[in-house]
């Protein structure tokens, strides 16, 4: 039997189709891209409603052709009337089951509509089992401390289960000596890992930075209003050079007011407060963050508090997304703006961070930095510095290897990375 994996969504969601390929790999099952596949696991993502329309679109497609379909990920476990209504026959497996995809593909090639969806507090890196890549992805934990007012993703992956500390220091081993030479670590929120067990994330990444090895490890998305239990120690574990100065906090608004109505325990003063701390501490470090524009409620004083605070933060990079409704999101039964106003914040807001990107990385041209190379293409060779910025390396020869560290001359910059020259 041969099985297609199709994954939408984050990098949890990517670590959980190779934790299912794992598992279908040791019960015999061939696991490829093959269009012709007997089964197709489409790993889907709800976050957004743009790509949960994607996902049905193509779900109804799947189903038109006949094929036999097992849906997992965070709509299996939120949205499974929408998954019947454009793929009656489609078997499913919730995000906390994923372990049963074995006994779901069976059933589905054998025409039968299986459902695994009782909630189960696993450890899933039980299931790891790494190849042998450059870029490894360590799922440390899944569900949430928070109950924020526009998300359901809480509804899809539960309460927080945090994974064991033995056994991501395991997936960490394994993987640096099948050759992976950056780690991912990943989870809905980095900022709650261990929380529920009397540990955080900061302890873990001591842990981490006192392993053998040559590697570099990436922290995943940390909600800010954890921070305040551990900064300091964050701060410390981050300096060590086993870790990339990179973080992802998602700040969602500047207004103090929309914060409190999003459920997000942190104001606008304390998120900075905590990025004056790591930029005292970690000069180049590279921020990311998270907005929502267009949230109900949200006046132009709100949008324009965003926007000043954007502006005094300069993150590198900045994901904005217009506010949409999800079914099980409390926010989506207030009173909603209409869509030229998000659309109009929008717009407004990627000019202005977008224009905030190309200066931060420009501040590289004419600067010779290491650079770890983690990809190749047919048109360029992509690496990323210490600090995680992206370095697109094109015209190079094959002699540069992935995985290998080399000195780049950095030309030329555009708002998701830069252009460097091999020296």
């Amino acid at each position: 039997m041969q099985v297609s994996i199709k994954t939408y969504g984050c990098t949890l969601n990517q670590s959980d189709s190779e934790l299912m390929t794992n598992v279908l790999r040791q019960s015999g099952i061939a696991v490829s891209e093959a269009p012709d596949a007997e089964v197709v696991v489409v790993n889907t993502c709800t976050v957004k409603k743009a790509t949960e329309q994607k996902i049905l679109y193509h779900l109804s497609n799947l189903e038109k052709q006949g094929k036999r379909i097992v849906v997992t990920g965070c709509m299996a476990s939120a949205n499974k009337d929408k998954i019947s209504k454009y793929a009656p026959r489609a078997s499913i497996v919730t995000t906390s089951n994923i372990q049963h995809i074995t006994e779901a593909v069976k059933g589905a090639s054998a025409g039968k509509k299986v459902v695994f969806d009782a909630y189960e507090r696993t450890d899933k890196l039980a299931l790891f089992n790494p190849g042998e890549s450059v870029i490894a992805k360590v799922p440390v934990s899944e569900g949430c401390l928070s109950n924020c007012s526009f998300c359901e993703t809480k509804f899809a992956r539960g309460p927080l289960n945090s994974f064991s500390e033995n056994l991501i220091i395991k997936a960490i081993k394994c993987s640096v000596e099948r050759g992976s030479m950056e780690i991912q670590l990943t989870s809905q929120d980095m900022g709650a890992y261990g929380l529920e067990k009397g540990t955080n994330i900061a302890e873990l990444m001591r842990k981490i930075a006192a392993l053998d090895g040559n590697f570099k490890v990436r922290i995943g998305m940390l909600n800010p209003e954890h921070l305040h239990r551990y900064i300091d120690t964050l701060i410390e574990a981050l300096r060590e050079d086993k870790f990339y100065k990179f973080l992802h906090l998602p700040v969602q608004s500047g207004s103090d007011t929309i914060l409190e109505s999003m459920g997000r325990h942190y104001s606008s003063g304390e998120f900075l407060d905590y990025i004056k701390q790591l930029r005292d501490a970690i000069p180049d470090i590279t921020l990311s963050t998270d907005v929502i524009v267009g949230y109900p409620g949200e006046t132009d004083e709100d949008y324009e508090s965003t926007k000043k605070l954007i502006g005094e933060i300069k993150p590198g990079i900045t994901n904005i997304s217009r506010f949409a409704q999800r079914p099980h999101a409390r926010a989506s039964k207030l009173k909603q703006l209409p869509q030229s106003t998000l659309n109009n914040r929008s717009t407004d807001l990627y000019r202005f961070t977008r224009a905030l990107q190309h200066k931060e990385n420009s501040r590289l041209i004419g600067k010779t930095v290491p650079v770890l190379i983690t990809e190749k293409d047919i048109r360029s060779i992509n690496g990323r510095t210490g600090e995680y910025k992206e370095v697109v390396i094109r015209d190079a020869d094959d002699s540069l290897l992935l995985g290998s560290t080399i000195s780049a001359n950095i030309y030329e910059a555009s708002i998701s990375g830069v252009y460097g020259k091999a020296q």
